[in-house]
């Protein structure tokens, strides 16, 4: 696993062997990140990488021109990975890794970020509350997209603040503005 465009071009993203983590497959993040640049400009936003794991998607928005990331994760080998790749790109001064559950970290969250990345595990019982959680926290900035990725099992057509959606295989990621 490692980064695609921009500043860390090449740079290699940690890991660990734990199956409960599914990471971003290369072929999905890069067709979200080139549909993403034709819609925002990277240059100093803040992102917000929720059931972040390895932080594929946060560390590439970072190498692209991100200001900042904030990771979100619980899982023990998440945060150990996350910890190694911002100190391997020398990053730790513009990201923050926060150990906590998702929907009680939003319930208590502040600031403003132009781009989320939400990536719960497939197994996922409530997505909807996740999605009003997350608007209602007032967490995304107005001009900012909401990247929902999940099995295409789910759809989010009808939802409030549903934009579009890409599929690919089983997997969908669904933009919310």
């Amino acid at each position: 696993m490692q980064i695609l465009a921009g500043t860390y071009r090449g740079r290699k993203i940690r890991n660990s062997s734990a199956h409960a983590i599914r990471p971003c497959s290369s072929r999905v993040k890069k067709s979200l990140f080139d549909t993403l640049a034709a819609r925002i400009d990277f240059d100093s936003i803040a992102v917000l990488d929720l059931f972040a794991g390895f932080g594929s998607l946060g560390f590439e928005a970072l190498s692209r021109g991100a200001a900042t990331v904030s990771f979100v994760d619980q899982h023990v080998d998440s945060l150990k990975a996350l910890k190694a790749t911002a100190g391997d790109l020398g990053v730790q001064s513009c990201t923050k890794i926060i150990n906590a559950d998702v929907l009680a970290y939003l319930g208590r969250a502040t600031g403003e970020y132009h781009l989320i990345f939400c990536d719960p595990p497939y197994s996922w019982s409530d997505y909807e509350r996740l999605i009003e959680k997350i608007f209602s926290s007032q967490l995304l900035a107005e001009d900012g997209f909401l990247l929902m990725e999940h099995s295409t099992q789910h759809d989010f057509t009808e939802s409030l603040n549903y934009s579009f959606h890409k599929d690919y295989g089983m997997t969908r990621v669904t933009f919310f503005q």
